[in-house]
């Protein structure tokens, strides 16, 4: 499955990494180490079938959005967007451009809570040396408040939009289910002006921290637009010269059932694992960021890092907050309010697929359409289970390094790297149980 690594000292060896919890599963990871080499790397998926892609099947689209909201409870715009964008295509619909800006501001605030989380309280602790965001508060509170903060601000632009931060209920095809006043968005500001204070002091620590050097040479994969960074639109780019429409994924890329996962796996149609998410987008589309962004890219030189050393995906993270909170300002102090809540359309039959870029990386989704509208069938590939075949690639790059160490220091080095392409995970910090069994 992966390049032969010759692990120190040609050991035999069995690790399991149990029970990683995940807001929708629970998964483990199982690393075959034999005569020296690694022979597999397995994150094992054992959550139980969600049904998402049967749930939706004769529902209208509008149903739709409601409904795949609640796969997940961190990033449920980006489903909602996915499904809205797809059916306005499938029907012809053509939103007002205040509608394209408040959708835009709606994502940025679903990126402002994501990212904020997991910097501040899945991943910064391990880079500060404590063993969860309840010991690193204890020693600096203001750091842990002010990410906190930072969150609220995100949450509040969801809630304000969307109806209520956690799986909001305001998004309709051809708009919203309300008009949202400029009073109401402009109440924003106060929070937003504070949060820009915050993500600037967030890059500027996060610029100092030192990660555990790991280095190799991924396939990067995002959404590329040609007039803004990428969130509700774009084609899918890579590093290596792919550039195709999004509603043509599955002509590139494709999904496979391991017999070690009950999620399925993607892979390029070449058999290749790829990785999407903040440090993919970065690294294509560092020109399309915000002025403020790029300049804190350029100034604490991260690009090189951040495409190369996955421990360094919590600096795109800092990147892509920087810029969310500062376009969040823009479309706040741009904002003027369409005349109507949402357009009217008619639906009919077809496809609907469509691709953004979920705070993880890109998502995308089809649904076949009957005459009347409601979906027959269904397909929802989330992030996630896009980049667990690169995670196990790079685990298994990464494990040889580590392997002569102490049973401490590998279960929290591989943990840590697990964490850093925030897959998911729950808030526990130690969500893993490291057992290294030696073999003849």
């Amino acid at each position: 499955m992966h390049d032969t690594v010759i692990a120190p000292g040609g050991a035999d060896l069995d690790v399991d990494v149990r029970n990683l919890t995940r807001v929708e599963g629970e998964g483990s990871l199982h690393l075959r180490v034999s005569d020296g080499a690694v022979e597999s790397a397995h994150l094992e998926i054992f959550e139980a079938p969600r049904y998402f892609e049967r749930l939706v099947v004769g529902r209208s689209m509008d149903e739709v959005i409601d409904i795949v909201a609640r796969i997940c409870g961190i990033c449920p715009v980006a489903y909602q967007m996915t499904a809205v964008h797809a059916a306005e295509a499938a029907f012809g619909v053509t939103v007002d451009p205040a509608t394209v800006a408040l959708r835009r501001l709606l994502y940025c605030g679903e990126w402002i809570e994501s990212h904020a989380l997991h910097i501040y309280l899945l991943h910064l602790p391990d880079l500060l040396g404590y063993p969860s965001a309840i010991d690193l508060a204890q020693h600096a509170r203001a750091t842990v408040e002010g990410g906190l903060r930072l969150k609220r601000a995100g949450n509040a632009i969801v809630a304000r939009i969307g109806g209520r931060a956690i799986h909001p209920v305001s998004v309709r095809v051809g708009g919203f289910s309300r008009v949202i006043r400029r009073d109401e968005i402009a109440s924003l500001r106060a929070d937003l002006a504070e949060a820009l204070d915050l993500v600037e002091a967030t890059i500027e620590l996060v610029a100092s921290l030192q990660p555990p050097v790991f280095r190799r040479e991924a396939r990067l994969v995002a959404l590329r637009a040609p007039d803004e960074y990428p969130m509700n639109h774009g084609r899918i780019v890579s590093n290596d010269g792919l550039d195709i429409a999004a509603v043509d994924w599955e002509s590139m890329f494709e999904e496979r059932q391991v017999p070690w996962s009950n999620a399925l796996q993607a892979f390029g149609r070449d058999g290749r694992p790829y990785l999407l998410g903040p440090s993919s987008r970065v690294t294509l589309d560092a020109d399309l960021l915000h002025p403020r962004a790029a300049a804190a890219l350029v100034r604490h030189d991260l690009a090189d890092r951040i495409a190369n050393e996955p421990n360094w995906s919590i600096a795109a993270r800092a990147i892509e907050l920087v810029h969310a909170v500062a376009e969040a300002i823009d479309i706040v102090e741009g904002y003027e309010p369409p005349t109507v809540g949402g357009v009217p359309w008619t639906p009919r039959e077809g496809i609907a697929s469509w691709a953004t870029e979920a705070p993880r990386g890109l998502l995308f989704q089809r649904f076949g359409l009957d005459a009347d509208g409601r979906v027959v069938d269904a397909r929802i590939v989330p992030p996630t289970s896009q980049n667990q075949a690169a995670i196990e690639a790079d685990l298994a790059l990464f494990a040889p390094t580590v392997l002569d160490r102490p049973h401490a220091e590998i279960t929290h080095l591989l943990e840590q790297l697990i964490r850093s392409y925030d897959p998911c995970i729950s808030c526990a910090t130690h969500f893993l149980d490291l057992q290294v069994e030696e073999t003849s």
